[in-house]
């Protein structure tokens, strides 16, 4: 971007009072929201009320609406639910019960609203927006404000951030609360597979989502359950059949469990609907199965929010009130939300009329049209889905004569094998026959090479580590080997899923193409690791699970701080060179401060941070974190800090220090990791599938061009195939990662959340975009 970088230090709240609520059902995050809101709107000098039990609330006025401090929202990061309270409210959808409102905001100056909920709170707001000056004419004509009031006034600014666990609000990939609400479900299912698995059961569960299937489809793709029933695709007609037959078919290839998941909102093609109740009685006669049903009700709004919905949230906060600053009587109310990893700004508007266009579209029975207009994201998780679910009898597979070959490469990340069954699954679907290679490319030049079938690869979604084995072994000192055991068993293609050393792998592959015939052959790299350090994508399958573990040792260790009083804990993290884990984690955590290689720092700002810290131990909050990347500075070590805050702290407050090690690479994927895992890895592929036909010539695939070796990452908005020749000139090699790193920008967020004076690059929020209706051939080309 040639553009000179714009500054929000320009943008002065002062004069300005905004009111910040939550409405409709509750969600993990809110409260995140809310601390961002908070904290910005105090930052850009603005007064910021709380508006306690949403809209019933600002009706009520009295104690409910309250200005708020710095300190209000301390502590209320990791809470799940809201803590200043959501009811849903008679009153305001009269126009006597909006008057009132508009009165209780006018005495404490109130003309910009952040309101947190889902569509129905969201057009009531428009509503309240669109009234306004109306409202404010006849609380002067009845005497209650003087006409001085009404042109101070004028204008009520609304901006939106959609907090729901169902995501069904269109134009938002994520709205807060849906990884959360996964992370519940996923919970409970991997744990149901132990019981189901000890007696050979089958069991259905009901997720919620009355009107959108999206918890139900996604927990299905990550738990890699048997059949899904979800309002927007409903069955064909005979599905019982179909179901009963794929469910017997399973226990007989030796699958000691089923899993159905049914969204509390699943209707058959006849709009009539599909309960779990019913859909157990059906097994039971039918099959005979043991079948027991478990109702996941309010258990998925509840809990501590994801790392995931904590950063999205904080976001969302800070872009909601850069919005509000900017905002002008001609600008629109809006949503802030998510596109890829964008924050975007869209009409509130054309928002809520196309998601009520879904809900049209399914009442008439128009399904297919539903599927496209929740989005590309939505409609990738669908076909991914019926990808992998079902395998087709082995004489409907087509035949290719491919040999395939997978194999995991560096340290362990969760989600690679999600990332291999995908592989697998689709390899065989396409006609190949696909390979697995045990422990990495040492295994590969010892032969540790064998097929592996569709069933092969069941119940891996949900398994951590790396099951095929993986080593850091670079291929270039086993490169005859490794060329003999590509001949020897005729492999045409290779998926290679790892980290730093996958990428510099495969380089090191495509450098000896001109010494060995054997790798001119398609190859594509999955970037997996957990210190999402891999050059071209944003994001990495493993990181997300890794950032969650972080999140939820500083939650405990705040905790522990909070009890002891004055105790500052400096907390170290893996990541290699790469800031990504403490960064995030310290934006997730709400730490003080978080070292990285990427930001150099010295004596002075440590002696900074110490007094900043000082100070804070003067207010209620009195207990501190401060997160430490390893190798962030060779001599400022996890112990020089921790020596330096206790030496500089004495009498003020005491310091603790934690190394996080090992267990940042352990435990079970998150579903945002087996999600992408499988995803990306299925679209790495079908990749794979274009590229052989492209380049088998007279018996045999020759492929020698720059572009057949690939990495695939998510960059922005979308997932890309990239030469990994190409990406060695936005390499750092001597540490290890990208020259240019997305999430760099969002370090300010950290600091102004923590109250350091900090200048934040807004140049790329501000633009008001169009909820866009895509094609359907765009849902195949990028969107994750």
């Amino acid at each position: 971007m040639d553009h000179q970088p714009k500054f929000f230090e320009n943008l002065s709240g002062t004069g300005k009072a905004i009111g910040v609520l939550t409405s409709g059902g509750d969600a993990q995050g809110m409260n995140a929201a809310v601390r961002a809101v908070v904290r910005m709107g105090i930052y850009v000098k603005a007064k910021v009320y709380f508006v306690y039990e949403g809209y019933q609330g600002m009706v009520d006025g009295g104690d409910n609406i309250v200005e708020v401090s710095w300190e209000s929202v301390s502590s209320i990061l990791q809470v799940g639910g809201t803590v200043i309270g959501s009811a849903r409210c008679k009153s305001f959808r009269t126009r006597e019960g909006r008057l009132q409102a508009a009165y209780n905001l006018v005495q404490r100056g109130i003309t910009n609203l952040c309101v947190i909920g889902g569509d129905g709170s969201l057009t009531g707001a428009n509503l309240f927006r669109e009234e306004w000056s109306g409202l404010l004419e006849e609380l002067a004509q009845k005497g209650k404000i003087d006409e001085e009031a009404v042109k101070k006034y004028a204008y009520l600014n609304i901006v939106g951030m959609v907090g729901s666990i169902d995501n069904d609000f269109c134009g938002t990939d994520m709205t807060i609360g849906t990884d959360s609400a996964l992370h519940r479900i996923i919970e409970v299912v991997d744990a149901i597979m132990t019981t189901a698995q000890s007696h050979q059961r089958t069991f259905v569960l009901e997720v919620m989502g009355r009107h959108c299937g999206y918890l139900a489809l996604v927990s299905a793709l990550a738990c890699g359950a048997d059949w899904v029933f979800i309002p927007e695709y409903p069955p064909e007609e005979g599905w019982e059949d179909s179901m009963c037959v794929k469910l017997s078919e399973n226990r007989a290839r030796k699958k000691r469990l089923n899993i159905i998941i049914v969204a509390e909102g699943a209707i058959d093609c006849h709009n009539k609907p599909i309960t779990s109740e019913k859909v157990k009685d059906l097994v039971v006669q039918r099959l005979g199965f043991d079948t027991r049903v478990t109702i996941l009700g309010h258990v998925q709004r509840g809990g501590t929010p994801s790392a995931f919905d904590r950063i999205l949230a904080s976001r969302m906060g800070v872009e909601a009130v850069l919005a509000l600053l900017e905002a002008t009587p001609a600008t629109p109310a809006c949503v802030v939300s998510l596109s890829g990893n964008q924050a975007v700004r869209l009409p509130l508007m054309e928002c809520v009329q196309m998601t009520q266009e879904v809900q049209k579209a399914m009442d008439e029975g128009r399904f297919v049209e539903a599927v496209r207009l929740r989005g590309r994201s939505f409609e990738n998780n669908l076909n991914t889905y019926k990808l992998l679910s079902h395998k087709k009898p082995d004489a409907e597979l087509p035949k290719t004569n491919f040999n395939v070959a997978v194999l995991n490469v560096g340290a362990p990340a969760a989600g690679m094998n999600a990332a291999v069954r995908a592989a697998v699954r689709v390899g065989i679907t396409e006609g190949h026959k696909m390979f697995a290679v045990i422990d990495g490319f040492e295994g590969f030049a010892r032969g540790k090479i064998k097929e592996i079938s569709w069933g092969d690869v069941g119940g891996w979604t949900g398994q951590g580590g790396s099951i095929l084995g993986t080593k850091r072994t670079l291929p270039a000192k086993y490169l005859e080997k490794i060329a003999d055991q590509m001949r020897t068993n005729n492999i045409n293609a290779l998926m290679v899923i790892g980290g730093f050393e996958a990428y510099e792998s495969c380089l090191q592959l495509h450098e000896a193409r001109s010494r060995f015939e054997e790798f001119c052959v398609p190859i594509c790299v999955l970037p997996a690791t957990i210190s999402n350090n891999v050059p071209g994508t944003d994001f990495s399958i493993g990181a997300d699970t890794s950032l969650n573990a972080i999140v939820e040792t500083c939650d405990r260790i705040k905790q522990s701080a909070s009890g002891t009083k004055r105790r500052v804990f400096i907390i170290e993290t893996m990541g290699g060179y790469c800031g990504y884990l403490a960064n995030m984690g310290a934006l997730a955590a709400g730490a003080d401060a978080a070292y990285i290689f990427e930001e150099q720092f010295d004596i002075r700002e440590l002696q900074a941070n110490v007094e900043h810290l000082t100070e804070k131990m003067k207010t209620s909050i009195q207990r501190g974190l401060v997160l430490r990347n390893e190798n962030c500075n060779e001599n400022y070590t996890t112990d020089f800090i921790y020596q330096l805050y206790s030496e500089e702290g004495k009498g003020v407050f005491d310091c603790r220090k934690n190394v996080l090690g090992h267990m940042q690479q352990g435990g079970a994927p998150s579903p945002f990791d087996r999600n992408f895992g499988t995803k990306i890895s299925a679209k790495a592929m079908q990749w794979i599938s274009k590229k052989l036909k492209e380049t088998y010539r007279k018996g045999k695939v020759f492929a020698n061009t720059d572009d057949s070796v690939c990495l695939l990452g998510m960059r922005r908005r979308n997932l890309v195939f990239q030469p990994v020749a190409e990406l060695k000139t936005e390499t750092d090699f001597v540490h290890r990662i990208p020259k240019e790193q997305w999430w760099l920008k969002l370090r300010p967020l950290m600091k102004i959340l923590a109250k350091y004076k900090t200048s934040y690059d807004v140049s790329d929020s501000g633009q008001l975009e169009h909820v866009a209706m895509h094609s359907p051939k765009e849902a195949e080309t990028g969107a994750i």
